[in-house]
């Protein structure tokens, strides 16, 4: 999308307000809301549009701000036409975030898969009108999309997912491994198998599943973008022993993010996480829904992004959004630690260790 030829939108513009950002200008380009005013109310493919951002992301009323910086490869055209007819394969985007992602690309001229069971949040039930709504919002707004019920809780029923999407559409270019729920909280003394293996289905069978399914689709056509739903849940210690089912999931598929993440650059195909921090009905008690700051839409700005041809360069990596809250989870070693220092102390006075194998 192109907006007018005034200073908001002129390299001389972009390159100010990244140096005033400490940012490197060579490196950064616009986002633009895509609010009416500045596109004369159509997108790309010439049907109308609303603004994409969540109401309290766009200023454009307050202040007039019709874009913001992110850091990119330096291509200013996010809004590339080749995204346009790509078809992208979204588990669990009856709501939240899963349904902020499929509005978002739909938006931008892709061709949206919307795979929702409609559980509850505790996996409990099934609901086919989430699924549905969100299809009929997509396609309201000139869009195309196409509702899928299919229990994705499986290694079989996320290759079963892009079976379907692959014969209805003829292609997969984009897959967002979305599908989860929260289980109630457990005890790590007393496991119940089935609920461990129902979190690890679905939040890491399910993934490999899809993921195992669409490769060869994507290599043929040289083009492809995965993104999982991750969660920082995995890494941290404060959430709890009662979420242990929950973060060991979503820890493998964290580690099966990065651990493929490599082996198929060269094929135009890049594996991408994000951890988000969002207010919806999944963590809604921790977080009020109704909190604007923190509205799903941060979290699908964001994969928006990801799935550019301008970030073929980013594969492997993890990315936090919480609102406009943006970070980078990076694991490294480190011989500079608390732990380290004292094991080294114990091991310069014990001269125990021998030389056996």
């Amino acid at each position: 999308m192109r907006g007018s030829d005034s200073d908001l939108d002129s390299q001389k513009g972009m390159d100010a307000r990244a140096a005033a950002r400490g940012l490197d200008a060579a490196r950064a380009f616009v986002i633009r809301c895509g609010c009416t005013d500045n596109l004369g109310g159509k997108d790309i493919r010439g049907f109308p549009v609303a603004c994409t951002f969540a109401k309290a992301a766009c200023t454009r009323k307050a202040g007039g701000r019709y874009d913001r910086i992110v850091m990119g490869s330096g291509d200013s055209n996010v809004d590339n036409d080749s995204l346009v007819g790509k078809v992208a394969l979204i588990t669990g985007a009856g709501r939240g975030i899963g349904r902020a992602e499929a509005i978002r690309l739909s938006r931008r001229g892709i061709i949206v898969v919307v795979n929702d069971l409609g559980v509850a949040v505790d996996g409990t039930g099934t609901d086919t009108s989430p699924a549905q709504s969100v299809v009929s919002q997509i396609e309201a707004e000139g869009g195309r999309a196409i509702v899928d019920h299919t229990d994705v809780g499986s290694l079989a029923g996320g290759e079963e997912v892009v079976r379907k999407t692959v014969s209805e559409l003829g292609r997969i270019d984009i897959l967002i491994n979305n599908a989860g729920f929260v289980p109630a909280p457990g005890d790590v003394e007393r496991p119940i198998e089935t609920d461990v293996d129902a979190q690890l289905d679905i939040h890491f069978k399910a993934a490999l599943g899809t993921i195992s399914a669409a490769i060869p689709w994507m290599k043929n056509q040289r083009f492809g973008r995965i993104i999982n739903t991750v969660s920082e849940v995995a890494l941290d210690s404060r959430y709890g022993g009662g979420t242990y089912a929950y973060a060991a999931a979503k820890a493998a598929l964290w580690s099966l993010t990065l651990s493929m993440s490599s082996d198929f650059v060269d094929e135009g195909i890049t594996v991408n996480a994000i951890s988000p921090g969002a207010a919806t009905r999944m963590n809604a008690t921790y977080l009020d829904p109704s909190r604007t700051d923190l509205a799903p839409d941060h979290v699908a700005q964001v994969v928006e992004y990801l799935i550019c041809p301008s970030a073929g360069d980013l594969s492997g990596r993890v990315i936090h959004v919480a609102g406009d809250q943006l970070r980078e989870f990076m694991v490294r070693r480190t011989a500079d630690s608390g732990a380290v220092r004292r094991i080294e102390l114990f091991r310069q006075s014990d001269e125990s260790v021998t030389d056996e194998a």
